[in-house]
């Protein structure tokens, strides 16, 4: 009961010290997202605003991956930096075209234009971009390489990552942006265990 305890109390501590890093790491665009209008002609803002974000949220899944099961290891901001240093660089490579392509297709939604074909297409590259930012936050591959795993799992990951997308959606439609911000440690959280099966197959296969 006690280890239970300790272990619980360890979770928490982890992950209100991710969410803070994540909020500080992310503040340059998160401070201008929450203030924005909610118009279409922001989405190009809003794509640029969420550039820091890529990182932070890797920085915050390689934290919560190496998190130690023992409830004394206390230290989840020395794994978040080092998560960060390691990961920023090539989850930009991934993490920026992305941002770009979901807004042109933001763009084109605000528009009215085909707006079923471009909204399924914006789903499809969401949920390969959620692929995406878990393989290169835990593991070293080239970008294309990443790329293409990503692509790879996207069946096998798309409910619990689509049913996660939804939550998110309706966080932000109930209450507001800033909320999913500060819930952002645990939607990383959960991510991480939606994508246990995809981790645990990249470990076996593709990682010697």
């Amino acid at each position: 009961m006690i280890v239970a305890l300790g272990r619980v109390a360890s979770l928490v501590h982890t992950l209100l010290v991710v969410e803070l890093l994540l909020l500080l790491t992310g503040a340059p665009g998160l401070v201008v997202l929450v203030l924005l209008d909610r118009d279409a002609s922001n989405i190009p803002l809003v794509a640029a605003c969420a550039i820091p974000v890529g990182p932070a949220l890797s920085a915050a899944l390689y934290a919560l991956r190496w998190r130690s099961d023992d409830p004394a290891d206390l230290a989840p901001a020395r794994a978040f930096r080092r998560g960060y240093r390691r990961n920023a660089a090539g989850v930009l490579k991934l993490w920026v075209p992305w941002l770009a392509w979901m807004a042109v297709l933001g763009l084109n939604l605000g528009h009215g234009w085909w707006p079923i074909p471009v909204a399924a297409v914006a789903l499809v590259a969401t949920l390969w971009q959620a692929n995406a930012l878990v393989i290169a936050s835990l593991f070293t591959f080239r970008t294309r390489d990443t790329a293409r795993l990503a692509a790879y799992f996207l069946l096998r990951t798309a409910l619990g990552t689509a049913g996660l997308l939804a939550l998110a959606v309706l966080v932000v439609v109930l209450w507001s942006e800033a909320v999913l911000a500060l819930a952002a440690a645990g939607f990383a959280a959960m991510l991480l265990r939606t994508a246990g099966p995809l981790r645990a197959e990249i470990e076996e296969k593709f990682v010697q």
